[in-house]
């Protein structure tokens, strides 16, 4: 590793930190916008691949429940065996997911390919923030190198959408994948060349706490769809499934408060303020992933818009997304963290409640300020809750509170399609009206999805095709607005429990500060 000497209080300084920070952003942003960049492609994937309504939920949201649980695992064993070793071994696993999934022929590929970026993910993720902490000891530095990593992990999935629709516009869906491999090929060397050794701490690694984890997840996930739908297996078995998800992850729990080096440190959420944060986190980004992906598809199927066109249209969130991450902490300041945090997530649910009135016209000018007022409010209370997380927690145990902050966050997101995913899916089947004169098979595949009846219709054509596309709008409109409810519902339950749980101010360091201490 090349060193600059000479640096106050005995500390070196990495030579290429610079280009290691871009680097690492680099990769994060692959890993942040393959959670997103599948909502625009949602048309054109169901056209090729003919996906069941379950199926389809799953090629989008394995990604993030595979990365939620494996986070704190692959941050772990990155410890243990060394950071740079598993950042490489991401790439290779992610290049390879990548290259799979583009060219999948099937639903389960894709599914199994998804589940393979997501493990590529877990594994680099957790390590750049401590090989951000390595090659920065100057503080100053390091907090504008935070900084940056902060705004590319907000940004990534907000620019995930937009790319999907470039990319599905002007190739096929398959690019969206494909894309990550000759980047990834320029990158492997170039990691290889930057990134320093990383000093290798012996900490105990618990197997069945990671494999509880996972799979109490992931049971979880497929109880909820399968519930919902019942293709697969049916409702009894699927209410089993979920039920057997709870019991592994009460198991973890429990296992977690025994051991004297758990995987995850569950006692950190008896600080209230500690767990009010991450409800704030997992219920945010709950409440805009999910509904990030059913307005992709209200955009495309119900109004028309080509990918690109869609992808436009949601430029608005995420530039107020940007701007409410640089404006936040000076709102924090101002107004304190309840105010801030409560508030954000209220302006979320009121900017929402007008998608309540949409029906199959067009409402450009309501539609952005929407997405405005999403994008502004969700990023401004995500900062105060990362405020009180890191705050709550002593610092000794701050890497504990940063790994279960980016759980929330991942997890969250596969939550939140899981979960209204399913609602849609409940809600649209029995509200779409097929004419009398569609043949039983085509009926069955255009209650699955508004995607899949759009195919169906295309197919068909004549007036037959657009009897059935004008119904299946109307009953995507109708669950759309289910699903809007139930997140208005928990963001403002959520707004409230801030409200009343959480103090004025905080009496902790200045946000900066903290995001420092993150990667400590």
């Amino acid at each position: 590793m090349t060193i600059l000497g000479g640096e106050p209080g005995g500390a070196v300084r990495h030579a290429n930190r610079w280009p290691v920070l871009a680097l690492l952003c680099f990769s994060l942003l692959l890993v942040a916008v393959d959670a997103t960049v599948l909502h625009i492609a949602v048309p054109a994937l169901t056209a090729a691949l003919e996906p069941s309504a379950v199926q389809l939920l799953w090629i989008i949201d394995i990604y993030s429940l595979v990365v939620a649980p494996l986070l704190v695992t692959f941050g772990t064993l990155g410890d243990r065996y060394g950071r740079r070793g598993f950042v490489l071994g991401g790439y290779l696993v992610f290049g390879l997911a990548s290259l799979a999934a583009a060219f999948a022929t099937t639903p389960l590929a894709l599914i199994l390919a998804r589940a393979g970026l997501g493990v590529g993910g877990a594994m680099i993720m957790p390590a750049t923030l401590s090989i951000i902490r390595q090659v920065f000891t100057d503080r100053r530095e390091r907090a504008i190198a935070l900084g940056v990593w902060g705004a590319v992990a907000a940004g990534g999935a907000a620019v995930g959408p937009i790319l999907g629709g470039v990319l599905v516009e002007h190739f096929w869906w398959g690019a969206v994948f494909l894309i990550n491999v000759p980047l990834l090929l320029i990158a492997l060397p170039l990691a290889i060349r930057l990134l320093p050794p990383t000093t290798r701490h012996p900490h105990p690694w618990d197997a069945l706490s990671a494999v509880l984890s996972v799979a109490g997840i992931l049971a979880l996930a497929f109880g909820l769809k399968e519930a919902g739908y019942g293709h697969t297996i049916g409702r009894g078995p699927a209410v089993l499934v979920f039920a057997l998800g709870v019991a592994l992850l009460v198991w973890f729990t429990a296992r977690q408060r025994r051991l004297a080096t758990p995987l995850l440190d569950v006692a950190l959420f008896a600080q209230r303020g500690f767990a009010t944060g991450v409800a704030c986190v997992l219920l945010a980004i709950f409440a805009l992933v999910g509904l990030e992906l059913m307005l992709a598809q209200y955009l495309q199927l119900v109004l028309g818009l080509s990918p690109s066109g869609a992808a436009i249209r949601m430029v608005p969130l995420m530039v107020a997304a940007i701007v409410g991450g640089l404006t936040a902490a000076r709102l924090l300041d101002r107004l304190g963290l309840r105010a801030t945090m409560s508030g954000g997530l209220a302006l979320t649910a009121l900017s929402l409640t007008p998608v309540l009135g949409w029906g199959v016209e067009d409402h450009p000018l309501t539609l952005a300020m929407c997405f405005v007022g999403i994008g502004f409010g969700v990023e401004v209370a995500l900062l105060a809750a990362s405020d009180t997380i890191m705050a709550s927690a002593p610092e000794s145990r701050a890497g504990s509170a940063a790994a279960i902050e980016e759980t929330a966050y991942e997890l969250g997101a596969g939550l939140g399609i899981a979960v209204l995913g399913t609602i849609t899916t409940i809600v649209y089947a029995p509200a779409l009206v097929v004419p009398a004169e569609l043949a039983a098979g085509p009926a069955v595949l255009a209650r699955e999805s508004l995607a899949a009846a759009a195919h169906v219709a295309e197919e068909l054509g004549g007036p037959v095709g657009a009897s059935l596309l004008a119904g299946a709008r109307l009953a995507f409109v109708t669950a759309l607005h289910s699903t809007v409810l139930v997140s208005i519902a928990f963001l403002l339950v959520t707004a409230v429990a801030v409200a009343v749980l959480l103090p004025r101010r905080q009496a902790a360091p200045v946000v900066e500060r903290e995001r420092e201490r993150v990667a400590a």
